[in-house]
């Protein structure tokens, strides 16, 4: 009683196919009088092919039909049983030809091949409207072997309902030849065609989908970076305002200036972070951080020497020092921190941030090559897409050491020669 089971299972999920079939046609139908009054062509060419598309082809075997229900056919029985099995076969191998992994199952090949057997004895038994069988097959064989070795399958095939014609009905029934050899090529370059432009539009849709998702990613962290660096200047100064007030008014109007100067920037860089036109100067980051450190009691040391960098690099390493200091404000407590920017023989610019605080960057519990923190393990992604690295981790003399390595491109080796002086605050 199990093939009983399993021609249920099979007649239920033809049933859905076809639900599902109806579905998309009465969907697509919508989009087109929808198009046609905005004159717009949808994208959408319609819903993906089934079997159904196939089976009206089927109708090429009427004559064979026809032939039993009149006589004309010796042992009916025979005929019967095996117009039954090709109908049958031809409807699974078509069915399954649509979902490329019971395409390319061997029970589908399987099915081919007894469908072929079936049309051959047919076709030599019976000859006549039953030579219409191959090509059914040929549509059958291009619906379900896509790829390279179609077009020598088809010759074979054609060459076989050739011979087979030749055989029953003489030279008149060549024409067989040439409409299997036709159906078989013709159906198997539609559907390619169509599943190739199906699988592009995914890879498009796909695409865009990530491009959506690189630059919320984006925008997130460069808000983080922003706020999170912001909003630790503006703490730290305002708690300098607060202990310089009751003795030294002035110091603390220069730092309320300094909170309203950092306010405004941070607006600007937001909505240029937004447009996604922001572009970062180390230069100005550097300045930024003498100012937090010093506001915060860290005695600020900044070296920088080296090659000229590319806009791209200065903004990478900005964001590098921007994030590493607002760590040392916010977590280190150190009393220094030394930021230097060379360059190194390996063909490379190295910034190094490095305090003599606790030893605790973005979290106290990271480990040595570890990078702790939403915006560390940010700017580690982002260094590394630009074939840079980034390491961060307790330093074997105390504090905390930030290292981020980017290469530099072929003009900024071309320029080597020409160097800034080292400088101090």
């Amino acid at each position: 009683m199990s093939w009983i089971r399993e021609v249920t299972c099979q007649v239920k999920g033809w049933r859905a196919a076809r639900a599902r079939w109806r579905a998309d046609m009465e969907r697509f139908k919508v989009e087109q009088r929808a198009a046609r009054k905005s004159g717009k062509w949808p994208e959408n060419p319609g819903p993906p092919p089934t079997g159904f598309a196939l089976l009206p082809w089927l109708l090429m075997g009427m004559g064979s039909f026809s032939n039993l229900l009149q006589g004309e056919t010796p042992n009916p029985w025979i005929g019967g049983l095996g117009l039954f099995a090709f109908n049958s076969l031809y409807i699974y191998v078509t069915f399954r030809s649509f979902v490329k992994e019971a395409r390319e199952a061997r029970s589908t090949k399987v099915a081919l091949v007894l469908m072929g057997l079936v049309t051959c004895g047919l076709a030599l038994g019976y000859g006549g409207s039953w030579l219409y069988f191959f090509p059914l097959l040929g549509l059958a064989t291009g619906a379900a072997l896509r790829g390279p070795r179609v077009g020598q399958i088809g010759l074979g095939l054609t060459a076989l309902a050739a011979a087979v014609s030749i055989f029953r009905a003489g030279w008149d029934a060549v024409n067989v030849a040439y409409g299997t050899f036709l159906s078989t090529m013709v159906t198997a370059a539609i559907l390619s065609l169509s599943e190739a432009v199906r699988e592009l539009r995914a890879a498009r849709e796909e695409l865009a989908r990530r491009a959506v998702e690189k630059e919320r990613l984006r925008f997130s962290r460069d808000l983080h970076d922003l706020l999170g660096h912001t909003l630790s200047v503006i703490v730290v100064k305002s708690e300098a305002a607060r202990r310089l007030a009751p003795r030294d008014l002035d110091a603390a109007l220069t730092q309320i200036t300094d909170i309203e100067s950092v306010g405004r920037q941070a607006l600007t860089e937001i909505r240029e972070a937004v447009t996604g036109y922001r572009e970062g100067s180390l230069t100005t980051e550097l300045d930024r951080a003498r100012s937090a450190l010093s506001a915060a009691s860290v005695d600020p040391v900044v070296r920088q020497s080296g090659a000229p960098l590319t806009p791209q690099n200065e903004a990478l390493l900005g964001w590098v020092v921007r994030e590493a200091v607002t760590n040392v404000v916010r977590h280190s407590g150190a009393t220094r921190c030394e930021i230097t920017v060379e360059g190194v023989p390996n063909g490379q610019v190295r910034l190094t941030v490095t305090d003599d605080g606790t030893g605790t960057g973005a979290s106290a519990t990271g480990p040595a090559e570890g990078i702790g923190g939403t915006g560390l393990k940010g700017l580690t992604e982002r260094l590394a897409a630009a074939g840079g690295s980034l390491r961060a981790g307790p330093s074997p003399r105390g504090g905390f050491t930030v290292t981020a390595e980017l290469p530099l491109e072929a003009a900024d080796l071309a320029s080597s020669s020409v160097a800034t002086a080292p400088r101090e605050p």
